[in-house]
């Protein structure tokens, strides 16, 4: 099956309608996101390309309920439900982000005082039907570095710690801002392929922000942003192998 087919045959799990974001600066009004619309289906891996600027942090974090847009519609669905996000409330956007998502940033945040294990810990406790953050850990690969503390683990090691504590609640949707920008390219490398491994066995709706365009070729669809719009779309054929992308 084609990624085009593939995606066009499992559900919408986002969906954004004609989002915009308007920031005012003063007396200066700055549009970052203008009039887009985007779907994020199930299972689906989106890479999200633009420069520093384009809206694409913006709009991923409107997507994760960190935001609101200033109009436009955002709709989530799940088991056969509709969930308005553009129209819900504060505690409403809250529970989404607690039940539904999982965040990766460039920077890793976690907390240097408790282990690896402990890391994912924190949000195991307190998710509804979470893994167990040793199975977390196994799944990134790090199984046997679950005991040692942040500073004792490289910042490939930490970023990998931080998809394990995004994924570990089991997330309908992973979000990616620029998950690589602190690290080399073999480092980046090994990262991508745990988000592709993450996104191939669990299922998980996965979106990647990048600056980096041969990242795209990981991914089941390509988005290419510039100004706040959506300049490009497209889908690959075929999911490239993440040793196979030249940075």
């Amino acid at each position: 099956m084609t990624a085009a087919n593939a995606t066009s045959v499992h559900p919408i799990v986002l969906r954004a309608s004609r989002l915009s974001k308007v920031y005012e600066m003063g007396e200066v009004s700055v549009h970052a996101l203008k009039e887009v619309d985007l779907d994020l289906h199930e299972g689906e891996l989106l890479v999200l390309l633009g420069a520093s600027g384009s809206g694409k942090s913006t709009l991923l974090n409107i997507l994760g309920g960190l935001d609101v847009a200033s109009s436009g519609n955002l709709f989530f669905h799940h088991k056969s439900r509709e969930q308005e996000l553009s129209k819900a409330s504060q505690t409403e956007l809250t529970n989404y982000r607690r039940e539904h998502v999982g965040f990766v940033f460039q920077f890793y945040n976690l907390i240097p005082s408790l282990t690896a294990r402990e890391n994912v810990a924190l949000v195991t406790d307190i998710a509804r039907s979470p893994m167990r953050p040793e199975d977390a850990l196994e799944l990134v690969g790090l199984g046997p570095r679950m005991h040692h503390f942040p500073a004792q683990l490289s910042g490939g090691e930490q970023q990998r710690v931080a998809i394990a504590r995004a994924i570990a609640k089991r997330p309908h949707i992973l979000l990616c801002d620029e998950p690589t920008g602190a690290l080399d390219a073999s480092t980046g490398r090994l990262v991508l392929s745990v988000l592709d491994r993450v996104n191939r066995e669990t299922g998980t709706t996965t979106a990647i922000i990048t600056h980096n365009a041969a990242i795209g070729e990981i991914g089941d669809t390509v988005v290419r942003m510039s100004s706040g719009e959506i300049v490009e779309r497209h889908s690959n054929a075929r999911r490239a192998n993440v040793e196979d992308v030249q940075w």
